[in-house]
């Protein structure tokens, strides 16, 4: 192989492997995992609360179809390929909602066991 050859294929190389260089993801891009991560985080809250008897059938499904707006509108959110500053402080708005509602039905008095459990007689 000849210098020249030599160059030639480095050359190439280097601009194939530059070709594959991404540049970061902008600030408004639709790559959110703080939002998919807290999405996780309270739907295993819901589970653990079913799991527990704090939360009764009626409560999860209200608290499931919570859940299911927040991904619908994450979902509308990236659809056209960029998520703004005012769709994101929209979704973690929603999260904080949802939060407190998982929070609040799990710490009521509703249960799924019965809590009147008769009292041992002397």
């Amino acid at each position: 192989m000849n210098l020249r050859t030599s160059l030639t294929a480095v050359a190439l190389a280097f601009v194939a492997v530059s070709s594959f260089a991404q540049a970061p993801a902008p600030a408004t891009s639709t790559v959110m995992p703080r939002v998919d991560a807290r999405q996780a985080v309270q739907e295993k809250r819901i589970e653990q609360g079913v799991a527990t008897g704090a939360l009764t059938a009626k409560e999860t499904h209200r608290l499931d179809k919570e859940q299911a707006r927040v991904v619908k509108a994450e979902t509308q959110a990236k659809a056209d390929g960029t998520v703004t500053p005012a769709e994101r402080k929209k979704l973690h708005h929603m999260q904080n909602a949802a939060g407190k509602d998982i929070s609040k039905q799990t710490h009521d008095a509703q249960t799924t066991t019965s809590a009147k459990v008769a009292a041992p007689t002397k």
